[in-house]
């Protein structure tokens, strides 16, 4: 695994496990569950986009990597929010 594959794992068992400290109610259950998907997706993607499959495959697959982390950062945003 290299370091970029190692920052996606270990963002996605941060947010994962900050997701376990959180009120489980009607509206966090709704955030928690796309921000683990979208946190766990970044990784994912990337890893199969160093599959080595050519060249537009790795573009794509990046950019829905990239797609994901600004998903991500849109439901933290929103989990902010919702405490203050």
């Amino acid at each position: 695994m290299n370091e970029l594959e190692m920052r996606c794992l270990k963002i996605a068992t941060n947010v994962r496990d900050y997701c376990r400290l959180l009120k489980h109610d009607t509206i966090n259950l709704v955030y928690i569950k796309q921000i683990v998907r979208s946190t766990s997706s970044i990784g994912a993607n990337y890893i199969e986009a160093n599959e080595n499959l050519g060249r537009q495959d790795l573009l794509m697959l990046s950019k829905i990597s990239r797609k994901e982390a600004k998903e991500t950062q849109y439901w933290l945003d929103l989990i902010i929010r919702k405490m203050i």
